[in-house]
């Protein structure tokens, strides 16, 4: 089972998206046929996930062309609504890839930038299944002996994450259809609770075992010796190797590094950011301190408290073993970063 959190709706000329805000509930489906309703979407994380907002950005432009021939917008104005697009979440750098990857294609007509963004849902399927892959085998040769390996998970990085299969959950499902999969920890993910939310509901979807742990627990989980790796996806991945990911993410290399078990980033190529030097130079989304405060819309802390609750943190490239993409896997060696770019890599 692979859930598809984007799509394109030829009938109704709109982008079609699983409303992630209603899970596990419900099953919601939205289609966005304006720049408001895409930016929207972007903003209250309807659709979020690195990978699936490059393509939300590159099919964001066929429905910013699409509204702008009804409305008789300006080429200025276009432009303009598509810079929104571009700009609706800073720190994932998918979002401007995938607007800019289709951008070229304006030119040629909205069935042009379609058929871009097809191409990028497609690859990402791709990317997503030989990263996962590469990322498996990595795992088995470092996890002695034939028992199950035991992972811990932090936000959510599987199909709803993605186009299509996963990244992280990529290599959980890989390790799952090899028969060496053990139980697997499925961190809350406070604020938005993408883990228990989201992660567990696909997994559920799947029959793969599971339990969902507070997000306080990881550490000691780790170090009890009841994980044998943490495999978490990214949003941006600088020059250097530094990686952004959901807030907490730092926390679990931190164990791992101290436990002595293997800590993997999983992304596809357009993560990675060469124009980004190190992790200090990655913008950190803060977001509204209401999520912290209040949970399902119900106050949690007293009245007149603020919630300090940025989205991200960086991880420090030496705190991680393996990052791994579609084109290679690369371990704090030295190694130029351009080896997991397929244009770039070996």
């Amino acid at each position: 089972m692979s859930v598809q959190s984007v799509a394109w709706q030829p009938d109704r000329q709109a982008l079609r998206l699983i409303d992630q805000t209603r899970l596990p509930g419900e099953l919601v489906l939205i289609d966005c046929t304006t720049v408001d309703a895409v930016v929207d979407a972007i903003m209250r994380l309807v659709v979020r996930g690195a990978p699936a907002l490059g393509a939300v950005g590159a099919y964001g432009v066929a429905v910013a062309m699409l509204q702008g021939q009804r409305e008789g917008w300006s080429e200025d104005e276009l432009q303009s609504q598509v810079e929104r697009i571009r700009l609706a979440r800073p720190t994932a750098v998918n979002l401007a890839w995938g607007v800019e990857r289709v951008h070229p294609h304006m030119a040629g007509g909205v069935a042009a930038v379609l058929a871009e963004a097809d191409l990028v849902m497609d690859e990402d399927e791709r990317a997503n299944r030989a990263l996962s892959a590469r990322g498996a085998s990595w795992i088995r040769e470092r996890v002695a002996g034939q028992a199950p390996v035991r992972v811990l998970t932090h936000c959510n990085a599987g199909s709803l994450a993605t186009t299509a299969w996963g990244t992280a959950l990529g290599i959980v499902r890989e390790l799952r259809d090899r028969g060496q999969l053990g139980l697997v920890y499925v961190d809350e993910t406070r604020p938005l609770l993408q883990g228990s939310r989201l992660t567990a509901w696909e997994l559920g979807q799947e029959g793969i075992e599971y339990v969902v742990q507070a997000d306080v627990a990881a550490a000691s989980t780790i170090l009890r010796g009841l994980v044998d790796v943490a495999i978490i996806g990214a949003d941006r991945i600088a020059r250097n190797g530094d990686t952004a990911n959901k807030i907490g993410s730092v926390g679990v290399a931190l164990a791992c590094q101290a436990a002595g078990i293997p800590f993997v980033v999983a992304a596809p190529s357009s993560t990675v950011d060469l124009a980004t030097a190190t992790g200090d130079a990655i913008h950190i989304e803060l977001r509204d301190g209401d999520e912290v405060t209040h949970v399902a819309g119900a106050r949690l802390a007293p009245a007149g408290a603020t919630g300090f609750n940025p989205a991200f943190d960086v991880t420090p490239w030496n705190l991680i073993s393996l990052i791994v993409t579609e084109a290679g896997a690369l371990e704090p060696d030295g190694s130029p970063i351009d080896r997991l770019i397929p244009e770039a890599g070996t």
